[in-house]
């Protein structure tokens, strides 16, 4: 393909996502807003939105929604050249509700079963479409919609000569996981990775290991694991060079204004990886995750756009006094907003 080869790949499912009109019970909402969601397509969008050479690579059916998935997500800067179009299979669709994901009142209904990414496999996402990047990141999600698209994340994430940074995010989804198989997949896939990334919440439902020391023994083999927890502080254990013990830093979330939850994990990703890219010490890594995940954190949907970097850097920069004092609301990243005042205190 003619260009600079992209920075990151990210290779799994976007869905088009219906999002409600208003609060309530699915039964209850009139009507929907249409948008893109997909964990992988998420972290893309948000990474060429940051200035980054960013591709997807998955597979939508020749249909109306694919069409909108393809321009949507090619609008933001991503290379979609190795989007397949499959003629035989829709492109998945879901609906929720704007409720948080960790409560009972959240809902979510997947059309997704026959898909056309849940076709993927070896085969047909050859390897020469994923490689050239310096990081390849995937997510767990991709491990539960076939077996196919299970063999494919395993030959990813298989050792060879030249690969990439491979970064793993568990994104445990316990709906899609209908074999129960998932604590020892996803344990497996994570410990194929160079960096994954995971909440402590999930760690606990799959493993039972809430605990970021007692979710490090079970994951040994990442040179650098990122345990999230919420709003509190985000650890990242960093195995140095020479295999000596890990060192370990903290960085707590800022406060945050939250409209909706979804999308969050993934901005956080994309933050992270953004700063990874850019060579950044693990504390300013952590802390560009928490500002991206903050931007989707004060918006409905799945995508939000990011602080424009210098925006970021400046956030990132702040002694740990003034970043505890952080107290970001919704239009925190829009242009004209990111005086001293933009900062809330107290």
């Amino acid at each position: 393909m003619a260009g600079p080869p992209p920075e990151v790949v990210c290779v799994g499912e976007s869905m088009v996502t219906f999002l409600p009109s208003r609060p309530g019970r699915l039964a209850d909402v009139p009507a929907f807003t249409r948008a893109v969601g997909g964990a992988e397509s998420n972290v893309a969008c948000a990474l060429a939105a940051a200035g980054h050479r960013a591709r997807w690579v998955g597979r939508v059916g020749t249909d109306g929604f694919g069409d909108h998935l393809l321009d949507t997500i090619a609008a933001y800067g991503v290379d979609v050249r190795s989007v397949r179009r499959d003629p035989h299979r829709p492109t998945g669709v879901y609906f929720r509700t704007d409720a948080d994901r960790a409560t009972d009142a959240h809902e979510v209904v997947y059309y997704r079963a026959g898909s056309a990414a849940s076709a993927m496999d070896p085969a047909s996402v050859p390897y020469d479409t994923v490689a050239g990047g310096r990081i390849l990141h995937l997510t767990g999600i991709t491990a539960a919609l076939s077996p196919g698209c299970r063999a494919l994340l395993y030959e990813l994430t298989a050792p060879r000569a030249g690969r990439p940074l491979v970064s793993f995010d568990v994104n445990h989804r316990p709906a899609l996981w209908r074999d129960g198989g998932a604590p020892e997949v996803l344990l497996d896939l994570a410990n194929r990775a160079d960096l994954v990334f995971v909440g402590a919440d999930e760690a606990g439902r799959l493993w039972n290991t809430p605990d970021p020391g007692a979710v490090r023994a079970l994951l040994p083999a990442p040179r650098l694991l990122v345990v999230k927890s919420g709003d509190g502080p985000a650890l990242a254990h960093e195995r140095p060079a020479d295999g000596t013990a890990d060192t370990v830093t903290a960085v707590p979330a800022p406060r945050v204004d939250v409209v909706s939850t979804v999308g969050a994990g993934d901005a956080f990703a994309a933050g992270f990886l953004s700063a990874t890219l850019r060579g950044l010490p693990a504390r300013d890594r952590l802390r560009h995750g928490h500002l991206a995940a903050a931007a989707a954190l004060t918006v409905p949907g799945d995508l939000a756009a990011p602080p424009r970097r210098a925006h970021a850097d400046r956030l990132a920069a702040l002694d740990d006094a003034a970043w505890g004092r952080l107290h970001l609301g919704p239009g925190w990243t829009s242009a004209g907003t990111e005086a001293d005042e933009e900062v809330r205190t107290g």
